[in-house]
């Protein structure tokens, strides 16, 4: 019994001891968020020997745990610490406190919570317009969070507008997004047990494909004269677009031959020429994308001619065609002239369709194809022989050339056959003309002695092209016939001249006399005969019926022909007779019969 009761006393003894120790962790309780930090501490009532640790797997925690740390403060307290604390973390942890003859204990349980958390978020978005766009918000919480999206500080009433849907991962969709659906977007996280919230705001940016507005795909230009051309596009797009120009697949760079305005969008091609004509490609592009559009440069050229040659022919060819070629956009036309004639009309033939033009006589042929053009004479005469002119024209401008066409002929000797004259005027009996240049001798017939003397009344004259005879008659025997003969390597001809001495003219005859008081005018017929060379004056004679002395006055006659005369200073109611003669380079011939009239009162 003795001993019962002493293991009894030693039982209580034991008890009383173990009641004396108090443990108390603070706080009681813990909820941590994942990824927090958080210490407890364990306090001792009554006289302890040793504190300790123990975690949710019920193993001592050790001190100097890089995550949990188990920190002695003095005799009668310990703290737990839990660094960065993650869901391993969570369960119960015990403190026990020893005093060498018993023990005391208390626990806490911690929780462990993810708060609202945005793991991606980012701000700004961008879309391209019409793009089924997708706005990323991924947000965690434990429990799992609700979310709310809104628009400009509006939230998203997604029964309003179709476009708009929030993904089964909190993604909002905006299906066929538009310019004006950019801004401001707010993406809201709640978890209603613990009252918590938290949000991002996401800028939504709208980029727009560059479109490109043309009001002129085709520019018409001149080349060759300096002329600069221009080429626009108007672009608009988000964000502003960069534009570039190519040609054939090739950027164009700002260098000599091009420049551009500040935005790119206009290109001046300088000093045009038709190599710059054809497709130029405006390029703009930007987030969204590019665009293009194709512009055209219609080059046109002035008329240049490109291929004209000088031709000799002779009178024994059957034809000769003179050849002239030009260029030009558009095509030119290509017309032949001579001394002011024409010798093509109408349109501008084609190769396939060959137009022609003769001369009224038919002699003359113009051919025109496309850009060539020829003109053929048909039975050459000398008188072909000159300058022709070819012109080319379009609507741009002309060019013209001349080409000289170079007949060779037996000689020709001009001249009238037949020369009045008298004796010391000198007279030109003959021309000649030939090419090659040829050779002529003159020689008088009749009296021999005019080809054995060389007198200075006869004289001949050279040119290269022709020779004339001078004869200024002296005695009866330098009139009569004159013999010329020309030739040249292509043949030779003769002619006969006749000088025949020249008389003076018939009496004219007097026509119609309207008499005033102080004046007449005389009307007057030329001479039957002028002595075989023109008249030149008129001399009228006047006086007083019967008596008195004759007035005269001379009349030169102007080119054509004299049809009237006037004489003055006469007395009023005064009878006169007048009488006419006509004078000619041999001297003044007979006189008319007079004729009577009275003048006015």
């Amino acid at each position: 019994m003795v001993q019962s009761r002493d293991v009894f006393l030693g039982l209580l003894l034991l008890l009383g001891s173990t009641v004396s120790l108090e443990v108390q962790i603070t706080p009681s309780h813990g909820e941590i968020s994942v990824g927090e930090s958080k210490f407890f501490l364990c306090g001792v009532v009554g006289t302890v020997t040793r504190i300790d640790w123990f975690g949710p797997t019920g193993d001592r925690i050790e001190q100097n745990r890089p995550d949990i740390t188990v920190t002695s403060l003095d005799e009668s307290s310990s703290t737990l610490t839990l660094y960065k604390a993650g869901a391993h973390n969570a369960g119960t942890y015990k403190c026990v406190a020893s005093d060498g003859e018993g023990q005391a204990e208390a626990t806490v349980n911690v929780k462990i919570y993810q708060r609202i958390t945005f793991t991606n978020a980012p701000s700004p978005q961008e879309f391209n317009e019409g793009d089924n766009a997708i706005l990323v918000c991924d947000v965690i919480s434990n429990p799992p969070p609700t979310v709310y999206w809104k628009h400009k500080g509006t939230r998203i009433q997604m029964e309003k507008d179709v476009r708009f849907r929030v993904l089964s991962n909190n993604h909002l969709q905006i299906r066929g997004i538009k310019k004006t659906d950019e801004g401001s977007y707010t993406c809201e996280s709640r978890v209603m047990q613990r009252g918590e919230i938290d949000l991002r705001i996401i800028k939504v940016i709208v980029n727009v494909l560059p479109s490109i507005r043309v009001w002129q795909t085709e520019v018409n230009s001149t080349a060759d004269v300096g002329q600069t051309a221009t080429l626009t596009c108007a672009v608009d797009g988000y964000p502003e677009p960069t534009v570039t120009w190519t040609r054939n697949g090739v950027v164009l760079d700002a260098v000599d031959k091009y420049s551009f305005n500040e935005d790119g969008s206009e290109m001046s091609i300088m000093d045009v020429a038709k190599l710059d004509e054809g497709e130029y490609t405006c390029i703009a592009k930007n987030k969204a994308g590019e665009s293009d559009q194709e512009l055209s440069l219609r080059v046109f050229v002035k008329p240049k001619i490109t291929y004209i040659v000088n031709q000799t022919a002779s009178e024994q060819e059957d034809q000769v065609t003179l050849t002239c070629e030009a260029l030009g956009d558009p095509t030119p036309t290509i017309n032949w002239t001579r001394g002011g004639v024409l010798y093509t009309e109408g349109e501008q033939a084609s190769w396939t369709r060959p137009e022609q033009h003769k001369s009224p006589d038919g002699t003359v042929v113009v051919r025109s194809d496309a850009r060539v053009s020829s003109l053929t004479v048909k039975k050459v005469e000398y008188t072909d022989a000159g300058q022709y002119l070819c012109t080319a024209h379009n609507a741009i401008g002309e060019d013209a050339q001349a080409v000289h066409l170079e007949v060779l002929y037996t000689p020709k000797i001009q001249g009238a056959v037949a020369m009045y004259t008298w004796e010391g005027n000198r007279s030109t009996s003959a021309a000649s003309a030939g090419h090659p240049s040829e050779r002529v001798p003159w020689c008088g017939c009749g009296t021999d002695s005019r080809c054995q003397r060389q007198q200075q009344q006869l004289k001949v004259f050279q040119s290269p092209v022709a020779s004339f005879l001078e004869v200024t008659p002296v005695m009866e025997n330098d009139y009569g016939s004159y013999n010329c003969t020309a030739s040249n390597d292509l043949g030779t001809e003769s002619k006969e001249f006749l000088l025949i001495q020249a008389d003076v003219p018939s009496a004219p005859a007097l026509g119609l006399v309207e008499p005033f008081s102080s004046t007449a005018r005389i009307h007057l017929q030329e001479p039957e005969a002028t002595g075989g060379v023109p008249v030149l004056r008129y001399r009228v004679e006047w006086r007083p019926q019967g008596h008195g002395t004759w007035a005269h006055r001379t009349y030169e006659v102007p080119e054509g022909s004299l049809s009237d005369v006037t004489v003055a200073d006469l007395r009023p109611e005064t009878s006169y007779e007048v009488k006419l003669s006509a004078i000619n380079g041999k001297g003044e011939g007979e006189a008319s019969p007079t004729v009577l009239f009275k003048t006015e009162p």
